[in-house]
C-alpha cells in the first residue's frame, strides 16, 4: 500500500512540475467566470501562466455580488494576475449575440488574431432552475419561457461563441473549445430543458470535432462532477441538506478549482486533439494526468464502482472494492440511453 501510495504522490508531483507555467503566451478565455465553475477554470488557467479573459454580466445586470469591495469579476481577474497570469475583464451579455460578436472582435484586434483556448461556461439559470426544482413543477407547469432562460446563454451563446472562436483558430491552425456540461445530458437532470440543453451542448462538441480536427482545433464536452460553487457552499449551512445524500455528495465533491485543473492539463497535452470529439469528466482526466484538488483530495468519480455502492447505501461493502475500479462509459451509455 505504501508503494501505492508513493507512487501516486510521485505522479502529483510530476504532473505539477510538468505543468508548471505551460501556458504562458496562450491567450484564453472563460465564458461566465465570475463565479462557480468558470471562476475556477479562470483561476487555474491564469496560474499556469495564460492570458484570460473572463467574462460576465454587470452587476447591475445580475445580483451585483462583490468580493473585497470589487465586482465579482474583476476580483476573478485579479486574481488571476496575482498567480502569474493576466486577467482581463470584459462585461458581456451573453444573451445579446451583437456583444458577443463585439467580444470577439476585440480578442483579435487585441491579440492579431490569436486566441488558443475557448471555455463554454455562461449560463443565466442557475437561480431558476433551483427555483423550479424546488417546486417540484412539470415542464408544462412552468412557462414555455423556461426554455430560452435556460437555454439562449447556456446554449445559443455557446454556439455563437465558438463559430467566432473557431475562425481565429483555424487560421492558426491549433486551439482547443471546451464545453462545460454535464451528466444531464446523458439522463433526465433538474428539468426538461436543462437536459436537453446539456444533451445539445455535448452533441455540438462532437459534430464540430468533426469539421475542426483537419484545421487543427480540438473540441471536447467537460462533464464536472458535484462541485462546491459559491451558491452550494450557502446550501449546505442548512444542516438538513448538508445531511441529505445530495448535500453529502457536494461535500464529498469538487472545487471549483479542480475543473480548472483539466481544463489546463489539456490546453498543456501536445496531444490533446487524440481526444477531440469526446466527452471527458474531471474526475477521469484527473486520474489520466494525476493531479488532485487543491485540498489535496481526489474527488469522487461517478464511475467508480466503490462510488456507486457507497451512493446506494452498500457502504461496507465499497470499502472493499478499489476506488480505480470503474465502470466502462459505455455501459453507463447503455444503460441509459433511450435509443
Amino acid at each position: 500500500m505504501f508503494t501505492c501510495f508513493r507512487y501516486y504522490v510521485q505522479r502529483v508531483s510530476k504532473f505539477s512540475r510538468r505543468i508548471g507555467m505551460a501556458l504562458r503566451g496562450q491567450i484564453a478565455i472563460v465564458t461566465g467566470a465570475s463565479r462557480g465553475i468558470g471562476q475556477g477554470i479562470a483561476l487555474q488557467l491564469g496560474e499556469a501562466g495564460a492570458t484570460v479573459y473572463v467574462t460576465g454580466r454587470k452587476p447591475g445586470q445580475s445580483d451585483g455580488n462583490t468580493q473585497n469591495g470589487l465586482p465579482s469579476l474583476e476580483q476573478t481577474a485579479q486574481e488571476i494576475s496575482d498567480r502569474g497570469g493576466k486577467g482581463i475583464p470584459v462585461y458581456v451579455d451573453h444573451s445579446n449575440m451583437e456583444e458577443v460578436k463585439s467580444f470577439f472582435s476585440r480578442i483579435d484586434s487585441e491579440n492579431k488574431g490569436q486566441l488558443d483556448i475557448l471555455v463554454n461556461n455562461a449560463y443565466a439559470a442557475v437561480n431558476a432552475i433551483f427555483n423550479e426544482t424546488s417546486k417540484k413543477a412539470k415542464f408544462y407547469e412552468a412557462d414555455p419561457e423556461f426554455w430560452d432562460l435556460v437555454n439562449n446563454v447556456g446554449l445559443r451563446n455557446h454556439y455563437f461563441c465558438s463559430v467566432y472562436a473557431s475562425r481565429l483558430m483555424v487560421k492558426n491552425g491549433k486551439g482547443v473549445i471546451v464545453n462545460v456540461s454535464s451528466a444531464g445530458g446523458l439522463t433526465y437532470l433538474f428539468n426538461v430543458a436543462y437536459g436537453v440543453g446539456k444533451q445539445a451542448l455535448d452533441r455540438m462538441a462532437a459534430d464540430m470535432a468533426v469539421e475542426l480536427k483537419s484545421d487543427g482545433v480540438t473540441s471536447v464536452s467537460l462533464w464536472p462532477g458535484a462541485v462546491r460553487t459559491q451558491l452550494i457552499q450557502g446550501a449546505l449551512k442548512d444542516e438538513k441538506y448538508a445531511a441529505s445524500g445530495i448535500g453529502r455528495m457536494f461535500i464529498e465533491g469538487e472545487s471549483i478549482e479542480y475543473a480548472g485543473k483539466a481544463v489546463v492539463a489539456l490546453a498543456a497535452d501536445k496531444r490533446v486533439i487524440e481526444k477531440t470529439g469526446r466527452i471527458l469528466s474531471t474526475a477521469d482526466l484527473g486520474d489520466e494526468y494525476g493531479f488532485v484538488d487543491i485540498d489535496g483530495r481526489h474527488p469522487p468519480n461517478f464511475r467508480s464502482i466503490s462510488f456507486a455502492l457507497r451512493r446506494a447505501g452498500w457502504t461496507r461493502t465499497s470499502e472493499f472494492i478499489p476506488g480505480w475500479l470503474k465502470c466502462p462509459g459505455w455501459i453507463i451509455t447503455a444503460f441509459c440511453s433511450k435509443l
